[in-house]
């Protein structure tokens, strides 16, 4: 197996992980309050990562640690709007409604620089939009409030992502990353001080939530998918982060028993192709040197076959 490979497959994995998180999210919100859930999940991945990585953090500068306290408010606002939304809609609606981040990247790039969206990003937006509807509408014409939170989640990711492009150019973006950790889950401590009860988890599953959320959707998820991107291409990684909300939906169903209407399945196909359309870009494969050759190469075996 070569490195690339290798690497495809490690991001696969944390794809796989990131769509359990919802699962685990619903999981140990029945035990855990939100703030506590938050703080619990960033903290201990934070400990986690920096046990790993402390010759790191220990040489961190101020202007890295300024720039992680930015990172760590967003990515606590991130999370915050999708805990509080999977708690009152499904894992499945959660999981393709976050996955709206692909959507809405592009369209913050094309905002910032002033300039019109590229042909596939306004397809993208087209289909999100309706697969958004199908998804979620009820017969009144009202979207939940969950439902909404996760999209507001997924709005605040893609800013996340945008700062985060900004901001790791002059510092150690790994340090940077296991630095917001902390700083997310200090936020999430402080406002479950001010507004709930914190408390550690009193049961077998809520347990299984933390750990899970913390150990392997965090700091497992964070550190390979930083060594993993080195050695394969954006689109790849793209695409196969694409596939989150399928993993969500496949968990919601093999260990909670949800099951979408048709309504629900055709909403989700389309926010699903909505990702794929904005994350692929058809024309620049067309024109790569070699496509047309083999594209005609396999016609003539398909022909002579």
């Amino acid at each position: 197996m070569n490195t690339g490979l290798k690497a495809n497959v490690m991001l696969l994995i944390v794809t796989m992980f990131w769509g359990s998180s919802y699962l685990f999210m619903k999981m140990g919100l029945t035990d855990v309050q939100e703030f506590n859930l938050i703080a619990l999940r960033f903290g201990l991945a934070f400990i986690l990562s920096g046990i790993v990585f402390h010759r790191r953090l220990i040489h961190a500068d101020f202007k890295t640690v300024k720039y992680a306290f930015w990172q760590g408010t967003i990515l606590f606002l991130v999370f915050a709007a999708i805990t509080f939304g999977v708690k009152s809609t499904s894992v499945s609606n959660a999981g393709f409604l976050v996955s709206l981040t692909v959507v809405f990247v592009p369209l913050l790039i094309a905002l910032r620089y002033r300039k019109m969206p590229e042909n596939r990003v306004i397809v993208g937006v087209f289909l999100a939009l309706t697969g958004i509807g199908l998804l979620t509408l009820t017969s009144r014409f009202v979207i939940s409030s969950g439902d909404l939170l996760c999209i507001l989640g997924a709005l605040m990711y893609a800013i996340h992502i945008v700062v985060t492009g900004k901001l790791t150019k002059n510092v150690d973006s790994l340090t940077l990353g296991i630095l917001q950790l902390g700083f997310a889950g200090a936020w999430g401590l402080v406002f479950s001080a001010l507004l709930e009860q914190p408390q550690l988890p009193e049961t077998a599953d809520a347990w299984v939530s933390v750990l899970g959320l913390s150990l392997f959707c965090s700091a497992f998820g964070f550190i390979v998918q930083t060594a993993a991107q080195k050695y394969t291409t954006p689109t790849h990684t793209g695409l196969l982060f694409s596939l989150e909300p399928v993993f969500a939906a496949w968990f919601a169903f093999a260990f909670a028993g949800e099951r979408l209407t048709l309504q629900g399945y055709a909403g989700a196909g389309l926010v699903l192709l909505s990702v794929l359309a904005a994350q692929i870009d058809i024309k620049k494969i067309l024109r790569k040197p070699g496509f047309h050759k083999s594209s005609a190469e396999s016609q003539s075996n398909s022909i002579a076959g």
